[in-house]
């Protein structure tokens, strides 16, 4: 059995049309209703109008991609508890539309970082990128965070010291809200919110956030299992603390002990080779065997990091990834579970026709179509491998 291609739509506004998907290879569409406030349940009714549009465009609706958890419940203070509820009403409502996987990620505050949305490639596409020197102008002179200097070396200080001193204030304001842009179709945030939304997690380190999250798990976990839905963590991105806040989703131990904080069958993993590929730590065939039949949906994306620790978005064939390795793993857990297993080309660069024109970050057409015809070819050639071989 092959896992099966999806590909991420983030609603009507998309510019990247349900017609233009049908001609990627894409089988089934991960999607999410952007507009239901954050905490809020998502209308049985609004998930059916979803599921509809999906599925009269010839695609079924695989995963839902994301259900955001609220600040309150990440830090398990103000009404928190009324969040959780309201949580798991939604899995109710998901399960009710028939929606199989549940995605979200517990990263505090900010949602993936990247600080260039247009890095100039070989090629001259263009890809999105990490540099630890701008995440600190950012940090130490724009976001002024206190003591911020001390969380970098000190090569990075200098560095961000020297870059302070050529930006100008419309690339400085680029910058922030590069740093701060979220999840297309979601209200952005200023400065000073994220100022307000920090000051909240001073008291908060890796053991407290973890508690909070296994809390969260022990919550829903059941509920998710008694409604037939597959829970799938996203992990950090990039998978390092930053601006001063715990990740707790970036490594094989913090893996090995989200899946051992709630024991339900539903409790699984969102395995993305491009957040945990950022981390050189990371083993990603051995972490994917180690998870085994807990993972419940793939990110396949590739990354390329420099000494320094910063890092690009490179061809999905062509980072410091092993993907057939990593596939081959994925795949032989394919054959041990009775359920299909989703996976999607994550990001892709902006090339081609597509240069110029509005998208989303990372979501350009073509050059996710691009990683997902080789994706699939590559997927192909080690299930054939592995079907001969048995």
């Amino acid at each position: 059995m092959l896992l099966k291609e999806t590909w991420r739509w983030f609603g009507p506004s998309d510019p990247v049309t349900l017609p233009q998907i049908m001609q990627t290879g894409a089988a089934g569409i991960v999607t999410a209703l952007h507009h239901i406030p954050h905490g809020e349940v998502w209308p049985l009714e609004e998930i059916i109008k979803r599921k509809e549009t999906v599925e009269a465009a010839g695609f079924s609706w695989d995963v839902v991609e994301s259900v955001t958890i609220h600040e309150s419940i990440k830090t398990r203070s103000g009404n928190y508890q009324q969040y959780i509820d309201q949580y798991k009403q939604t899995i109710r409502n998901l399960a009710k539309a028939g929606i199989p996987v549940l995605t979200y990620n517990f990263m505090p505050v900010n949602d993936w970082t990247r600080t260039d949305l247009a890095y100039k490639m070989r090629d001259g596409s263009l890809a999105l990128y990490f540099n630890w020197s701008d995440l600190a102008v950012f940090d130490i002179y724009l976001l002024k965070r206190a003591n911020a200097e001390a969380a970098y070396p000190d090569a990075i200080v200098e560095e961000a010291a020297r870059k302070i001193k050529t930006y100008t204030q419309a690339q400085l304001d680029e910058l922030a809200g590069i740093i701060m842009f979220g999840i297309p179709g979601e209200e952005k945030q200023t400065i000073a919110q994220m100022r307000e939304k920090l000051a909240v997690y001073n008291e908060i380190d890796h053991a407290a956030l973890r508690s909070n999250l296994q809390y969260f798990l022990q919550e829903i976990a059941p509920v998710a299992a008694e409604e037939g839905i597959r829970l799938a963590i996203h992990p950090d991105d990039p998978p390092f603390d930053i601006l001063g806040l715990p990740r707790i989703v970036s490594t094989a131990s913090d893996l090995d002990f989200i899946l051992n904080a709630e024991k339900s069958e539903s409790n699984g993993i969102c395995f993305c080779t491009g957040s945990l590929g950022a981390n050189p730590k990371n083993n990603l065939p051995e972490m994917a065997k180690a998870v085994g039949k807990k993972i419940h949906f793939v990110h396949l994306r590739n990354t390329r990091r420099d000494e320094a620790g910063n890092f690009f978005e490179a061809d999905h064939l062509d980072g410091d990834t092993d993907m057939y390795a990593t596939i081959k793993e994925i795949l032989k857990i394919q054959q041990e579970v009775p359920h299909i297993i989703p996976f999607r080309p994550d990001h892709g660069h902006q090339m081609l026709d597509d240069m110029g024109k509005q998208n989303n970050p990372g979501y350009s057409c073509i050059g996710r179509m691009r990683g997902l015809a080789e994706l699939r070819g590559l997927q192909l050639g080690i299930y054939e491998g592995l079907r001969h071989k048995a």
